[in-house]
């Protein structure tokens, strides 16, 4: 069966090229950067271009099987054809789980920043409006989860380049000085452009790994592209120069305008340029840009965990009821089972201290890792399919291969090292085992049923 059989394909060009930006912008660069440049530096731009170079291959790699077969929850579908049934059960639900861990962080940083404006409002509150306005939105139709994450990519991305236009105003003019030295030469002059070694750049990679996560996406709305030989090409091909815009050139013209360890670590980057001229209500636009961050997040999050249970359930990995369609062609029920679980992150605002929620971006992380790894794999083995001709060679090849597959492989596992090395991100090494134990026992559950009902059929 067709992956997307009975899907509608109401995604557009403009849906999926914004997707796709959102997916590259989140809330790790307006937040998460300034905890970031504590750790590296001027360096940090580094840190970014690298793994933005590696996102580049690992997403040629998902892009090509996209046109070889272009199906809702593409890469847990790839991985069940090109490696094996329990590769496609593990990489969908640890999708699945790594969006869930995403929601419920996102949605309580919907209550946090509410806050802001109502700061004697219970977090609880604003989270869970967040949550049940996403899973309506996903529920009416795809067109509208396109609209809603067009606009909020839109946000976005008119933010970053504000802040390139001032910032560049303010570099070349001296406009909004403000006493403290303003130039390039801030990128080298304050300990140099590695001010805490090499090792202080590559422990940064996990923080990085993290703001790129969603930037897969794109594999997911392939079931519902209109024109995915033409939609998705492009939205991948601009990948690499968005990150060198959005992200290096936004860390560019902020290191140049203060001095990297004058930035204190907690304030929003962001919030202190737009003061820089003058501009009072800053934060308060910056908390509205991260909010919609966030909301952008949840959207996200309940679409790609309804698809991925859609994908499961018809590969015989999840309960039949997921692959049903409303009469709208929505995976309701998968989308129904993902917002009650979601419901948890709502809960654990009573729960769960503040800090908690900086473990689970680094259990998401894990997820994101054995994602991207899954899908280069399965990239190799489909690669080696066209070279003996069993399968028919692509016009849109990922470059170098097998070679840059390899070199995606080891960053990840350079990643995995720098998160052992992260004393507040190590737990992720601790939940792992666990998590994937429980996938085990799922898979050999899953794998008993199937073969018990293959022999009374």
């Amino acid at each position: 069966m067709n992956q997307s059989e009975n899907l509608k394909r109401e995604l557009k060009d403009r849906h999926i090229q914004l997707i796709a930006i959102g997916g590259a912008i989140g809330v790790g660069l307006f937040l998460g950067s300034a905890k970031a440049i504590q750790a590296a530096g001027p360096a940090l731009m580094l840190s970014y271009l690298i793994a933005g170079i590696i996102v580049f291959f690992m997403m040629r790699a998902l892009g090509e099987m996209i046109l070889y077969k272009p199906v809702s929850g593409s890469f847990s579908a790839y991985a069940q054809e090109f490696i094996g049934p329990w590769a496609g059960f593990f990489t969908g639900w640890n999708y699945w789980f790594m969006w869930i861990v995403t929601g419920m962080a996102e949605i309580t940083a919907v209550g946090k920043y509410m806050t802001f404006w109502f700061p004697n409002l219970p977090q609880w509150i604003p989270a869970l409006i967040a949550l049940i306005f996403v899973y309506l939105i996903n529920l009416v139709a795809v067109k509208l989860f396109g609209e809603f994450e067009f606009w909020f990519a839109l946000i976005k991305v008119v933010t970053i380049i504000a802040l390139l236009v001032i910032g560049t105003l303010i570099i070349t003019t001296g406009f909004g000085y403000k006493g403290h030295p303003i130039g390039i030469s801030n990128l080298w002059k304050h300990g140099g452009f590695f001010p805490n070694g090499i090792i202080g750049m590559l422990l940064t990679l996990q923080m990085v790994v993290f703001a790129f996560q969603g930037i897969e996406l794109v594999g997911v709305t392939a079931g519902e592209a209109q024109n995915p030989d033409k939609t998705i090409p492009s939205a991948i091909n601009k990948i690499i120069w968005r990150i060198l815009i959005f992200y290096v050139g936004a860390l560019f013209v902020i290191m140049a305008i203060y001095p990297w360890n004058q930035l204190d670590g907690k304030t929003s980057p962001f919030v202190l340029t737009f003061e820089n001229i003058g501009i009072p209500a800053a934060a308060a636009v910056i908390n509205f840009v991260v909010m919609t961050a966030a909301l952008s997040s949840c959207n996200s999050g309940v679409f790609s965990t309804g698809r991925m249970l859609l994908t499961l359930s018809r590969n015989n990995h999840a309960p039949k009821a997921f692959s049903k369609l409303n009469d709208r062609q929505i995976p309701s029920f998968a989308l129904t089972a993902s917002s009650i679980v979601l419901l948890i992150g709502v809960v654990l605002n009573y729960l769960v201290p503040e800090k908690a929620f900086e473990y689970v971006t680094s259990i998401a992380t894990i997820g994101t890792i054995w994602t991207w790894g899954m899908i280069v794999i399965s990239h190799m083995q489909y690669h080696k399919m066209v070279k003996e001709k069993k399968l028919p060679e692509s016009s849109y090849k990922m470059p170098g291969a097998p070679f840059t597959n390899w070199l995606v492989l080891i960053f990840l596992a350079i990643v995995v090292v720098m998160i052992g090395l992260d004393k507040d991100a190590r737990i992720a090494l601790y939940v792992a085992p666990f998590w994937f134990a429980i996938l085990i026992i799922g898979y050999l559950y899953v794998r008993k049923n199937n073969h018990t009902e293959e022999k009374v059929g």
